[in-house]
C-alpha cells in the first residue's frame, strides 16, 4: 500500500474558547490513536517548537487519504501538506 508523508499544522480559531479547543484536541488524539492501531498511521512525530506534526500514512490513493484526514475532528483547523513518500525520498536524496 502506498505511503504518504503528511505534515499537519493546527491553528485554533479565535472563535473557539480554550475549553472547546481542548475538547477538539482530545477528540483528535482519540481518532489518531485509532488510526495508529489500525495501521493507517505508521509513524508520527511533532516538529520541535511548533504546533505541527509529520506522519507517515498508508492509503490506497490520495482520495482515500483525504477521506481519512477529513474524519479528524480538527480537520477544519488544519493546514495539511501531503506528498507521496517515495517522491519525498527521491527529492531529498538528490543526485549521487
Amino acid at each position: 500500500m502506498p505511503e504518504f508523508l503528511v505534515r499537519i499544522a493546527l491553528t485554533r480559531p479565535g472563535s473557539l474558547d480554550e475549553d472547546r479547543w481542548r475538547e477538539v484536541l482530545a477528540a483528535e488524539a482519540d481518532v489518531a490513536a485509532r488510526y495508529r492501531e489500525a495501521g493507517l498511521i505508521t509513524r508520527i512525530w511533532r516538529l520541535p517548537g511548533t504546533t505541527a506534526n509529520v506522519g507517515v500514512w498508508q492509503a490506497t490513493d490520495a482520495s482515500e487519504l483525504h477521506e481519512h484526514l477529513s474524519r479528524l475532528p480538527a480537520f477544519p483547523y488544519m493546514d495539511v501538506q501531503v506528498e507521496a513518500l517515495a517522491l519525498h525520498y527521491l527529492e531529498s536524496s538528490g543526485p549521487g
